[in-house]
């Protein structure tokens, strides 16, 4: 299995810091409220926006991409001690031949794309929680909420899990929506448009193989990583969208700085997940059924477009108004509940089956102070 290179200082640092996070336990579990009219302080520091004030609800905005990115960080550190890449910038776990096998049938490079995800995803969550801190504010902290038992396949560490990969249920219309020219979900909220692979919609699969005695028939495994690979950019496309979402409702200039340079990595993560789900489309992996549960995986080809299987760029649709030109662009965007609804789309998906109400309620307090947030001139 390829290697990564020796990690720099900066991310061993990063990574004593992240240790040092998840070490926090649940007494961080909660976040204190702040007054409606407080401001929290901000340090004096290099940064341009250095003298302003973080508010309530740019504090409320980073906490929820925090908690998403933690959350994120979970269930892609899943894959990777089972399917990328083991070493001191993503370490736990060592890997599952026969699942990474699998994966790289879809690419070669599936198992270094899965570390380098991860390693993002890490990064953003310790830099958001480590702004938080730096500014006055409580960071995020989920551990308490660490119950859930993961894998029991090779290669996993067997950690409790903040996140569940084996009860799936995936909503996989955005591969039609980002290659539809004349709908647009911020202008056609009830338009419904089609799934790519209808299966995983009306089902529960496991991305990860449970334990040791998923890892055969063989096209139940491959099943097991075309849903890996649907997932990725299911999950992937609900932070392209979030982001921008977001951002729309910062007051600092900062902080809408720090959501539109975070956001678009999401988006390279999308576009790069989604060219690999239309490998497991594609002959010679497509058609592929299996054995164990009828899962189908389609050939896409000749689908039109659609359905075309080897689209990964946004089709033109329209945007703001349909009496402007259609324009490539990211969509959903609407701003209104973003926070709330991505919580929803999380939980319908099944990510979170088995956690506990008190962690539902923590996270849909979080969800509502960042959708309440509004800048100075709403």
């Amino acid at each position: 299995m390829p290697t990564s290179t020796v990690p720099s200082k900066g991310a061993r640092t990063r990574r004593a810091f992240l240790k040092h996070t998840l070490a926090a336990g649940a007494a961080g579990a909660s976040l204190s409220a702040v007054g409606a009219d407080r401001v929290l302080p901000r340090r004096h520091d290099d940064s341009d926006d250095s003298q302003g004030a973080l508010t309530k609800g740019d504090a409320a905005l980073l906490r929820f991409a925090a908690a998403a990115e933690i959350l994120e960080s979970d269930f892609w550190i899943q894959y990777n001690e089972l399917g990328g890449i083991q070493d001191a910038e993503v370490p736990d776990g060592f890997g599952n031949p026969a699942y990474t096998a699998k994966l790289a049938l879809l690419d070669e490079d599936f198992a270094q794309y899965i570390h380098d995800n991860t390693d993002d995803e890490i990064t953003h969550f310790t830099f958001l929680n480590a702004y938080l801190e730096s500014h006055g504010a409580q960071p995020v902290d989920l551990e308490s909420f660490r119950t859930l038992a993961g894998s029991k396949a090779t290669g996993s560490s067997g950690k409790l899990r903040l996140t569940n990969l084996m009860q799936l249920t995936l909503d996989t219309s955005w591969w039609t929506r980002y290659r539809s020219d004349a709908n647009n979900p911020d202008l056609d909220p009830t338009f419904v448009f089609p799934q790519a692979v209808p299966g995983l919609s009306k089902g529960t699969f496991t991305a990860i193989p449970r334990d040791n005695s998923d890892l055969s028939p063989d096209p139940h495994l491959q099943a097991i990583a075309n849903t890996a690979a649907f997932h990725m950019p299911t999950i992937e496309q609900g932070g392209n969208s979030l982001y921008p979402s977001l951002a729309q409702r910062a007051n600092s200039v900062e902080v809408l700085r720090i959501l539109i340079s975070i956001g678009p990595t999401e988006t390279m993560h999308f576009q790069t997940w989604s060219d690999k789900a239309g490998a497991a489309v594609s002959p010679p992996l497509a058609p592929l059924v299996d054995p164990t549960n009828g899962l189908t995986f389609p050939d896409l080809t000749g689908g039109g477009e659609t359905f075309q299987n080897n689209l990964i760029m946004p089709e033109p649709c329209p945007f703001l108004s349909r009496k402007l030109p259609k324009c490539s662009i990211i969509r959903p965007t609407e701003t209104r509940g973003v926070a709330t609804a991505t919580l929803a789309f999380l939980t319908n998906m099944g990510l979170f089956a088995g956690q506990s109400q008190k962690f539902f309620k923590f996270m849909k307090d979080l969800a509502a102070d960042a959708d309440a947030a509004k800048r100075m001139e709403d």
